[in-house]
């Protein structure tokens, strides 16, 4: 029962746009392993910055190793996005403002790009200034931003722009200069990260409108295209000069390819190794159950770091990471059963692997000193968390570190930073969630959330006693442990669904068929994907809209009206950009398909 065609009560969207609502979503801790030697998990830790250490102000509410301190350097700036700390220490963050969030939310004037200046040493930005687009211009912002030559490179649309800054100036004074236009954008991935090395070539994410190439995307049992056509200007990273201007995208200038969506760039400038993320692909489970557990829709497939090479064919969309067998797997939708390789073992696998649905946005290369030696030379990743995991318990929503060795083999694996989402680990109930992170100067670390706005800036202040030894660490879980339970366990009858709990019946349904349509919606029973988008209390998330307003887009809101829209599916959304599949791509009887309709409609007369 995806989010798209059923409420207008808000035109929150996803830009990477999950067309299959899964279940209930609180939040995870799923499986993990490394691709390589595992290593020892000594001195577990989940606190805050050890006792006794110097930390200004201890407001950020995140869990940190021993002798590690966060504070807030800014709040509430914009949904903010990547990052990147300039020589002088003025933070630049790209902001967005598209249909990821809620309508009508007020959208901060002067420019979708900020700069943060510290111009008092308080540990606090006190100058907040903004520039580029604005919403009246068009723009919405974007993720991509770096800095190259004294000049600011930033996405905003379908452009990668450049601004000149000035002496004496945090901002620009005249206008941007086009340095590429022409990006693909729509679908569920239209964002363009980049990076740009030291030589100035630029290299940037063209990430897919798909899931998995499929003839109707997220739909239950489509096969995938083949050829898939939009390889051609999708699914790879292309790259282009960053000391030109007026450049125009082209399929002929793609870098490498099979790439589903690089959020996160590091880079080993001392090594010459540039590591991308990979945002793995989803719903295996709901469209072809048959091959796949139900479990199995949380723990396949894993999220990655890749290492990026001239040409590199990365395996998207014939292939993912299989974390117990260790090696790449045929994709259903291209004849795979779960189990074989295929044309997949000609396809370069990852360096690393993660929990899978934890969704790595942004990543950066620690080569500075301010912290101890056990995280020089690694990756620090900001995974932004996970939808697709329902029935069972969402993930990520923190940092985690990746440590590498001198020959870019993969260490230990820890969580960092841990404690953003606040109580509620999903995409219904997270304060904040993890989207960028960049590394200043002085080796502090900066971290950008998207909900809020806030910005954090992470220090060590353990002293040098502390950081001679091997630190203390939360490990990351391992990939292969199981689901776990679901999120919400079954209760007899359904919680909230019994004839005392307040819940109207619609006119031809019953309360037997509202109690089963309750536990249908919350993946007890059927397999239906729900809750993710729309929230376990159907009141919406930032991935779908709340289902509470008896307002409708699709039907008149009758029981009928609902089963049917359901029953069908949307396929040529009003307000969003992806479909709905029939059952949302679960396969639900004629029967629980009603009942879905029945308590939809019982929570939308509450």
């Amino acid at each position: 029962m995806r989010s798209l065609g059923l409420s207008s009560s808000s035109s929150a969207s996803s830009w990477f746009r999950f067309l299959i609502c899964a279940t209930v979503v609180l939040g995870t801790i799923a499986a993990f392993t490394l691709v390589g030697p595992t290593v020892s998990h000594r001195g577990f830790s989940t606190a805050h910055a050890a006792a006794g250490s110097t930390c200004p102000s201890d407001d950020s509410g995140l869990k940190l190793p021993p002798g590690f301190c966060a504070t807030i350097f800014a709040d509430g700036i914009g949904h903010s996005r990547h990052l990147v700390v300039a020589p002088s220490g003025v933070v630049y963050v790209n902001t967005w403002s598209g249909n990821y969030f809620p309508a009508g939310e007020t959208v901060h004037e002067g420019g979708f790009l900020v700069a943060l200046q510290d111009k008092s040493g308080s540990g606090k930005a006190d100058v907040i200034q903004r520039f580029g687009g604005t919403e009246k211009d068009g723009s919405h912002g974007g993720t991509g931003i770096a800095l190259y030559n004294g000049s600011i490179y930033a996405e905003v649309n379908d452009r990668i722009e450049r601004y000149s800054l000035p002496a004496g100036s945090i901002v620009p004074t005249g206008p941007a200069v086009t340095v590429v236009s022409g990006l693909p954008l729509g679908g569920d991935h239209p964002m363009h990260p980049f990076y740009i090395s030291d030589d100035g070539m630029l290299y940037i994410d063209v990430a897919t409108a798909t899931n998995a190439c499929q003839l109707k995307n997220r739909t239950l049992h489509s096969p995938g295209a083949d050829p898939c056509k939009e390889l051609e200007t999708r699914g790879g990273i292309w790259r282009y000069d960053a000391k030109k201007t007026g450049q125009t995208f082209s399929p002929s200038d793609r870098y490498a390819t099979g790439i589903r969506n690089a959020e996160g760039f590091g880079v080993d400038k001392a090594d010459s190794r540039v590591y991308f993320t990979q945002h793995g692909r989803d719903q295996l489970h709901a469209n072809w159950p048959e091959i796949y557990k139900p479990e199995q829709e949380a723990t396949l497939p894993s999220e990655e770091v890749m290492l990026l090479k001239d040409g590199g064919d990365y395996g998207w969309p014939d292939c993912y990471y299989d974390p117990g067998l260790k090696h790449l797997v045929l994709a259903p939708e291209y004849g795979g059963d779960g189990q074989k390789p295929g044309v997949c073992a000609t396809k370069t696998g990852p360096v690393a692997a993660f929990p899978s649905h934890w969704g790595p946005n942004a990543m950066v290369f620690y080569d500075r000193t301010q912290f101890p030696a056990a995280y020089h030379n690694g990756l620090f990743i900001a995974f932004h968390g996970s939808w697709d995991r329902a029935p069972y318990v969402q993930g990520g929503y923190n940092i985690v570190f990746q440590a590498l060795s001198k020959s870019g083999a993969p260490g230990r694996c820890e969580i960092f930073a841990d404690g953003f989402a606040g109580g509620v680990v999903s995409p219904e109930g997270a304060v904040h969630r993890p989207s960028g992170v960049a590394v200043a100067p002085d080796g502090a670390l900066y971290v950008a959330d998207d909900m809020k706005g806030r910005i954090y800036r992470i220090t060590y202040t353990g002293g040098a006693a502390a950081s001679s030894t091997e630190p203390a660490f939360t490990p990351c879980p391992s990939l292969t442990a199981p689901a776990g339970e679901p999120a919400r366990a079954a209760a007899n009858p359904p919680e909230g669904t019994h004839p005392d709990a307040g819940l109207s019946v619609p006119p031809g349904g019953t309360h037997e068929m509202v109690a089963l349509g309750d536990r249908i919606y919350h993946g007890q029973v059927g397999g239906a994907p729900c809750a993710a988008c729309h929230g376990a209390s159907g009141a919406g998330t930032p991935l779908g809209p709340d289902l509470t307003k008896n307002k409708w887009l699709w039907s008149d809101g009758s029981l009928a009206g609902l089963t049917k829209t359901i029953t069908e599916g949307v396929l040529t959304p009003k307000q969003y950009r992806a479909p709905m599949p029939a059952n949302g791509g679960a396969q639900l009887t004629p029967a629980q398909a009603e009942a879905v309709a029945a308590y939809v409609w019982a929570i939308s007369h509450h």
